[in-house]
């Protein structure tokens, strides 16, 4: 079976490394808010080039105390809407509602996923004062363009940067384009821990300090308590894998790009809609991602054939249970809707062999759809 994911052999060439760390941390007593998280911190901030990171518990906690703390220092209030893309995670959606905020959801780009300027202008409103781009599968959204769209309305920028790590357009890297990115560093991620772990960057110091406030039961002085916040840190272990794998990063995309890019030269079925880049810096192949009309029967097809597949994600936002009340005029409803089901993600890792990559590329060559004959007897 060609797994859609190995982390145990990901995980398994930096095992020694790894092993070292975890041992170094347990020896030195001091399992939260110490050391390891601070040169992580450091770390991570430089990679991005912006001038602070914060650990949090997961990306989920990334997102939501961004907002929050825009709301503590007078830049969101209750009601805002923020625009994010319709095909995004769920997170993302939940963080703005736990905020008390609007979500405005805005058709994604059918080529890369993401939000366009002329999507993002076609339901900006009066009450519109902050746009959050996924860089949806691994690809960075056009940041320069919204960047400066955002600047001209004076709105809020938050990159949810979950699965982009090391994504970058003319050598700026995501995370440093916006007020704020978002970091999810779950173990499938492109710099993913050894458990849940999140942070967010920005080169903006009272922001800095609030999140970190926030994410320290609301204080900065022991004891001392600001704000109403929240337990979520980025524990001393997992800053410490992160440190380890955040050294290999650049040659772990690399590796992801190699497979890319073999998807994208070899792949020639006209049933199979391969994803399009223009530059390669500019995604990081969080996922491959592959349309079809036929993609239930593909999917079933290839893992006859031992290779494993997922779809990311099979129900979009707006038909989630949880939110069966809320009305989304803001969106073609069947236009997302057929995104969703079209879409499936095929294998890719830094640790596939070139036998598995052969092996993908040849069953996904050979697939045909097989038209259902009925005879009818006269």
């Amino acid at each position: 079976m060609i797994k859609f994911l190995d982390l145990q052999k990901i995980n398994s060439k930096y095992q020694q490394e790894l092993q070292q760390e975890c041992e170094d941390v347990i020896k030195s007593g001091w399992y939260v808010s110490g050391s390891y998280l601070e040169k992580f911190e450091i770390s991570f901030s430089s990679y991005c080039n912006t001038q602070y990171c914060i650990g949090v518990a997961n990306g989920l906690d990334a997102l939501t105390l961004t907002l929050k703390s825009w709301k503590i220092l007078g830049l969101l209030q209750d009601g805002d809407e923020v625009i994010v893309q319709a095909n995004t995670y769920i997170a993302t959606i939940l963080a703005i509602i736990e905020n008390n905020l609007v979500p405005i959801l805005a058709q994604p780009d059918t080529c890369t996923y993401n939000l366009t300027i002329d999507n993002i202008n076609a339901v900006k409103t009066d009450k519109t004062k902050c746009i959050i781009p996924v860089h949806l599968y691994g690809r960075i959204s056009s940041m320069f363009d919204i960047a400066l769209y955002a600047k001209t309305h004076s709105l809020l920028i938050l990159e949810d940067c979950a699965q982009s790590h090391g994504a970058s357009i003319n050598g700026k890297v995501c995370g440093s384009f916006g007020d704020a990115g978002a970091f999810s560093f779950y173990p499938g991620k492109v710099l993913g821990a050894l458990g849940d772990g999140g942070a967010v960057t920005t080169s903006d110091k009272e922001l800095a300090d609030t999140i970190r406030a926030l994410s320290n039961y609301g204080s900065l002085r022991k004891y001392e308590h600001i704000y109403s916040g929240h337990n979520s840190r980025l524990d001393e272990i997992q800053a410490a894998m992160l440190s380890v794998k955040l050294r290999y990063l650049p040659e772990e995309i690399e590796l992801r790009r190699y497979v890319a890019y073999r998807y994208l030269r070899e792949i020639k079925n006209t049933l199979i809609d391969l994803p399009s880049v223009e530059a390669v810096e500019s995604h990081v192949w969080h996922l491959f991602v592959i349309k079809t009309k036929f993609r239930d029967e593909l999917q079933a097809y290839l893992l006859e054939n031992s290779i494993q597949t997922l779809i990311h994600y099979p129900i979009p936002i707006h038909k989630q249970p949880t939110f069966i009340d809320r009305k989304w005029d803001s969106i073609d409803h069947k236009r997302v809707e057929s995104l969703h089901d079209t879409i499936l993600s095929i294998p890719i890792s830094t640790v596939m062999t070139e036998d598995e990559i052969d092996k993908v590329i040849k069953c996904l060559n050979e697939f045909k759809h097989l038209i259902k004959r009925v005879i009818i007897d006269l």
